[in-house]
């Protein structure tokens, strides 16, 4: 099928810098296919390496890979992180699995020397690189995992009432080469549910399949959006998620960085079988080096998945459902994520935060090959 042709991409993004703009999603339909309601995409936040927009009680950032910018490793969607972290007060909580972005590791330093209390669990494998070191020898207090699956979750507390999350690693290719986003939550319960993970791991020791399922509000409704929030392996996702895909009526986009997960491609085949519309990008390294990879499935039931376009990696974790569901977090579409990996995934039930993936997945998937 018929790729979105570079002048119509072009036309798309400029469409969302204006904040009024309403702009009706275009992915690659098929015949007689349904179309999403159109939705006026949001407040735009000016980033000079990136894009951002805000919706009130969040605000969504993107990388841009292809931006003749983002070769100086400046300017990009860390900067608002970076103030938040220098705004927070009281308390700095960080799970991340690799760091190397001095923006961040010098915030972290600059709050714990005014005594904002900074805190983090790490994947050991990542521990022993200089950002984290650094971190160390100011006197900020690190735990890794020590165990054999990943702590692969990437989010940030602050001052309990605001928590970032996403796909993004705080590193130079993650934040300037790669494809990844962040997405900043203000919700004291939203939050609630990140510091029951976060002391979970930093507090009681207990990482991966050592489980305990006490988030405090596993659904909740922000300023009227329903969120659902699962931490893995505690949670069972990969049962929820089947559970969305098998629910879809008219369409299922995604772009995955790693999707080696059966019974969710099976679902995501079936539902393409009985017509609802299938569009996906996946990270080209991951489709050559990975086992049991989706993407040949995908290939031979003729869907329009294709590989990522760019230079760095397509390290997204998303899929949006009928163009009113959005699926995102650190959880890769893997059986590792669900079984063995310490990981967060929020369900977002709006039209208007699909709007703003939709123009995402639009970009990636044009430059997809």
């Amino acid at each position: 099928m018929k790729k979105l042709s570079t002048l119509f991409l072009m036309f798309l993004i400029l469409l969302t810098a204006c904040d009024t703009a309403t702009v009706t999603p275009q992915p690659p339909l098929k015949p007689g296919s349904a179309t999403e309601t159109p939705v006026p995409l949001l407040e735009v936040i000016s980033i000079p390496v990136g894009y951002g927009s805000s919706g009130g009680w969040y605000e969504l950032y993107f990388t841009d890979p292809q931006n003749p910018l983002a070769s100086q490793r400046t300017g990009g969607i860390d900067m608002p992180l970076v103030q938040a972290i220098d705004s927070a007060r009281l308390s700095v909580d960080v799970a991340i699995y690799s760091l190397s972005l001095n923006s961040i590791r010098d915030a972290l330093i600059r709050a714990h020397e005014r005594g904002v209390q900074v805190r983090m669990v790490m994947e050991s494998d990542n521990m022993d690189r200089t950002d984290p070191q650094r971190l160390k020898e100011a006197g900020i207090p690190i735990l890794g995992d020590r165990r054999e699956g990943l702590m692969h979750n990437k989010f940030v507390i602050i001052d309990k009432s605001e928590v970032w999350v996403g796909g993004m690693n705080y590193t130079d290719s993650g934040a300037y080469t790669d494809n990844n986003m962040m997405m900043r939550i203000r919700s004291v319960k939203m939050t609630e549910n990140f510091i029951k993970e976060f002391e979970e791991m930093y507090v009681d020791d207990r990482f991966g399949d050592d489980i305990v399922t006490e988030t405090p509000h596993p659904r909740l409704t922000i300023d009227g959006t329903e969120v659902e929030v699962y931490f893995s392996p505690d949670d069972g996702v990969q049962s929820r998620f089947v559970e969305l895909v098998n629910a879809a009526e008219h369409s299922i986009y995604f772009m995955a960085f790693s999707f080696t997960a059966d019974p969710i491609g099976q679902a995501v085949r079936e539902r393409a079988a009985v017509g609802v519309t299938v569009a996906g990008v996946m990270d080209n390294e991951q489709i050559n080096s990975n086992i049991g990879t989706e993407f040949d499935p995908f290939q031979q039931a003729g869907l329009d998945v294709y590989r990522d376009g760019i230079d760095g990696q397509m390290h997204h974790k998303i899929m949006i459902i009928d163009g009113e569901t959005v699926i995102i977090g650190s959880y890769n579409f893997t059986n590792s994520a669900e079984t063995r990996n310490d990981e967060n995934l929020l369900i977002i039930h709006s039209q208007q935060v699909a709007a703003q993936f939709m123009v995402e997945f639009q970009r990636v998937y044009g430059l997809s090959q």
